[in-house]
């Protein structure tokens, strides 16, 4: 399937390893020029040097999302090095674990805010494109219970499947879509998944058995749906919630 995503200029935050960077790989195998952005000003010259070798336009910064000037400059600068914006996806998170007021602040800061953010600065830009288009990555504790420890993280995420389908709404008039895609449990080397396994090796194994596909996702595969939801291919679909978690869920998705 062609994606007519060759030429379209792309932005992903927290671009470095595991989801984001499975995006932003996405995007520049299927014709993009991409913007990358992490906190590691090392991790994001190693990447853009990599990311480089297949031709297409690579721009990278680090950036601490937290810092609205800083995220909104990063913004700008991409645009001005790539000609434009036509898709952001919004993938940073802090990944907080807990239910204490620190850990709260770290979701809304950056799983929140940090999206609401990178949108407000790209929307001028996104209203100048044929295919404007928004994806913000959220999980699957968005919308079921993983215990107490997960509170903030979760609470956060719901607040961004939220505001991102009040986004759509708002965008469609412009020709803009905007979605979410929800991954399930996502295992690479270095991620929370992997360090799991290393610390607590009985839960990782039990949380293998609760999949009924008996697995975790690849990053890459996570990538896919977020690449193809920011694709021109996915002309109609705003304003939605894709769960990508092998069945782990057991409501009905709405």
């Amino acid at each position: 399937m062609d994606l007519h995503l060759a030429g379209k200029k792309a932005l992903v935050t927290g671009a470095t390893r595991g989801i984001g960077n499975a995006i932003a790989r996405g995007l520049l195998a299927e014709g993009c020029d991409v913007a990358i952005c992490a906190r590691d000003a090392k991790g994001v010259e190693t990447e853009v040097e990599a990311l480089s070798q297949g031709g297409r336009r690579v721009f990278g910064k680090a950036v601490d999302v937290r810092d609205r000037a800083a995220l909104v400059g990063w913004v700008e600068a991409s645009a001005r090095e790539l000609g434009g914006i036509d898709i952001l996806v919004a993938n940073a998170s802090g990944l907080a674990s807990g239910a204490t007021p620190d850990a709260f602040r770290a979701a809304f800061e950056i799983d929140l805010m940090h999206t609401v953010n990178a949108a407000e600065a790209a929307i001028p830009h996104l209203k100048r494109s044929k295919a404007g288009a928004v994806v913000a990555i959220a999980s699957i504790s968005g919308s079921e219970d993983y215990g107490y420890e997960s509170s903030a993280y979760g609470a956060l995420k719901a607040a961004l499947m939220f505001y991102v389908k009040s986004l759509a709404r708002h965008l469609a008039p412009m020709g803009i879509r905007a979605n979410l895609v929800s991954p399930g449990t996502t295992y690479f080397k270095g991620g929370f998944w992997h360090q799991v396994e290393q610390e607590q090796p009985a839960v990782f194994a039990d949380t293998i058995k609760e999949n009924p596909l008996g697995r975790m996702a690849t990053p890459g595969e996570i990538a896919n749906m977020a690449v193809f939801a920011a694709s021109p291919a996915a002309s109609f679909v705003t304003g939605a919630n894709l769960v990508v978690d092998g069945s782990l869920t057991k409501r009905i998705q709405n």
